[in-house]
């Protein structure tokens, strides 16, 4: 499930295979769900991820 956490007054997803953050819930789920099955990252997907 993906982990939600506010930083630097917004609010962030993080999937919690791989610990990437995104801005939008979807690209954490669909983060998750890509991890999980392939045990690595997307290049597509984590191109979505926000900055520290």
């Amino acid at each position: 499930m993906v982990k939600e956490t506010r930083k630097k007054g917004g609010k962030f997803y993080i999937c919690e295979e791989c610990g990437l953050m995104y801005k939008e819930r979807v690209w954490a789920e669909k983060c998750e769900a890509y991890c999980s099955k392939h045990h690595a990252c997307s290049l597509a997907i984590i191109t979505h991820a926000a900055g520290e």
